[in-house]
């Protein structure tokens, strides 16, 4: 049957088994058998089972599902069940609480710092949603803050698991492309920061502009002046200095181990030098004792009370993302690590429980059954219109267009902004990358941005484009009518606010995601700052 046929029964197909309420890994899977029907004919599913085509099909989805990357996947999901059982977030909450609750929109500013220090713990979106749905927005509705303002807020900030590292949708995106799932992470770092530094930023002008939309609370005992905070400020940052320092000295002995039980090939890593480990040496005594000694040891305990909370959560941070870019781990290893960092924190805290690691495990099986179910069913359809030809034909009809190679990524990103309304991440991942990511390779990469930044580096093309897609990805969760994050805002927000006015929050933050799309469609550089 002619392809453009199949293309179209597959896309009608799609909507109209989503729209009847089907879920996606079951209509997904449904239409890959109606693609081969189409192609093959009937007697295919009967008379060469396991040979030709089904065999191909097989293949694909067994080794997409024993790919051992795939296993960080419910790792971190654990982590993230685990953070938000706990109350390691809560203290955390509570610290930065304490730092800005004297700057107008302070608190605002905080649930973005904090949905920023979870991300990079776990990379979950969902969780982190409703997390900070049930910690900051009674805070801010209690303070007066403006209703619009802490919905969008939460719901923007809690989705930039999606982009900031380590971010599930790259994961899935590189085991799909086959693409350097480190160099996704660390081509995606400074987007992904510079998404949330304009959250940042769009909340101190507007709460500047117009002070009635975020009250500032009234003064407690114990809150610092603001000379007296200063000073806090720089104790703690001389302690952050001390503590990067002695990371290195960290890193360089875990390097030297694996080196000295043969785990690691002379091009696999860079010995520190006798300076280097005297640099960093002094610069972690300096950072960890030089503040106390200046300002005095009274100031370095009220900056200890007020930062205590901070310290779990970049345990967490520092064990999983310092073990992958450090060079010490894998991303599975380091999923691994960092559930396990947890762990013992929570049994520091003295809050381990059977019940709570029950109730970790049980929302990790259904949260990982899940996409797994949405994986089989999506990897079969897109695998059948891969067989029947359909990238080739999509290829063709977009390249056919005549189009400039902005208008044709232009065109992918509408695609993606309106899938991502009706669809969750995993099936566009799964569903679309494998057509449209071939084209993107066969574009000239000296047309790809503004100023052919990528004409010396096709290699790179791939993780621009998933980074590319991660920033469309967040758009579609506060899309209307099915942007996931509203749905999780609303199982915890105070019944007086609606769908409605969940999304009517969303608005400003979406220009702003936009915006970032723009940045890194035209601009690929912010991708490759620190590419290696």
């Amino acid at each position: 049957m002619d392809i453009g046929v199949i293309s179209l029964t597959v896309l009608l197909g799609m909507l109209g088994l989503l729209a009847i309420g089907m879920p996606l890994g079951f209509a997904s899977g449904f239409l890959a058998v109606v693609v081969m029907v189409m192609k093959f004919g009937p007697d295919l599913l009967f008379s060469s089972f396991g040979t030709g085509p089904l065999n191909i099909l097989a293949q694909r989805m067994y080794g997409l599902c024993t790919d051992y990357v795939l296993i960080s996947v419910p790792l971190f999901i654990l982590m993230a069940t685990l953070l938000e059982r706990s109350g390691i977030a809560r203290d955390m909450y509570d610290s930065l609480t304490r730092w800005l609750n004297r700057t107008r929109g302070g608190i605002a500013i905080v649930t973005s710092i904090m949905a920023v220090v979870m991300a990079a713990m776990s990379g979950i979106i969902g969780g982190e949603v409703v997390l900070l749905g049930l910690i900051a927005l009674p805070q801010m509705l209690r303070l007066g803050y403006n209703q619009n303002l802490a919905i969008g807020t939460i719901c923007a900030s809690g989705s930039l698991g999606t982009m900031i590292p380590p971010s599930i949708v790259l994961i899935m995106y590189g085991l799909i492309t086959e693409t350097s799932i480190q160099a996704l992470f660390t081509g995606a770092f400074v987007p992904g920061f510079i998404l949330a530094f304009c959250y940042i930023v769009y909340i101190i002008v507007r709460t500047r502009l117009n002070p009635s939309l975020a009250p500032l609370p009234e003064p407690e005992a114990d809150d610092l002046p603001p000379a007296e905070k200063y000073r806090a400020f720089a104790i703690l940052m001389g302690w952050f200095v001390g503590v990067w320092g002695g990371g290195a000295l960290v890193h360089a002995a875990l390097i030297e181990t694996q080196n000295a039980f043969g785990l690691l090939r002379p091009t696999d890593y860079a010995p520190y030098s006798g300076s280097q480990l005297l640099f960093y040496g002094a610069l972690a005594l300096a950072g960890l004792f030089v503040p106390t000694l200046m300002f005095g040891a009274a100031r370095a305990r009220k900056t200890w009370a007020m930062s205590k909370g901070l310290v779990a959560p970049l345990v967490v941070v520092f064990v999983v993302l310092g073990s992958i870019y450090g060079g010490v781990t894998g991303i599975t290893e380091a999923a691994g690590m960092g559930t396990v960092a947890v762990l013992a924190l929570i049994i520091i805290r003295k809050e381990f429980s059977l019940a709570l690691v029950r109730d970790a495990l049980m929302r990790t099986f259904r949260s990982t059954g899940t996409i797994i179910w949405v994986t089989f069913g999506a990897t079969a359809l897109a695998g059948a219109y891969t067989i029947a030809g359909g990238p080739t034909y999509v290829a063709n009809l977009i390249v056919g267009a005549e189009m400039p190679t902005l208008g044709i990524l232009m065109v992918m990103m509408v695609i993606f902004l309106f899938l991502g309304a009706f669809m969750d991440w995993v099936g566009i991942v799964l569903l679309v990358m494998p057509v449209f990511l071939p084209i993107v390779l066969k574009l000239p990469p000296e047309e790809i941005g503004l100023f052919g930044p990528l004409a010396d580096a096709r290699s790179y093309v791939p993780v621009w484009f998933g980074i590319l897609f991660c920033v469309n990805m967040q758009v579609s969760f506060l899309s209307p009518p099915f942007g996931p994050a509203a749905f999780y805002l609303k199982s915890v927000a105070p019944p007086h606010i609606t769908l409605p006015d969940i999304f009517r929050g969303f608005l400003p933050f979406i220009a702003i995601q936009l915006l970032i799309l723009m940045l890194v469609l035209f601009f690929p550089e912010l991708t490759m700052l620190f590419r290696q």
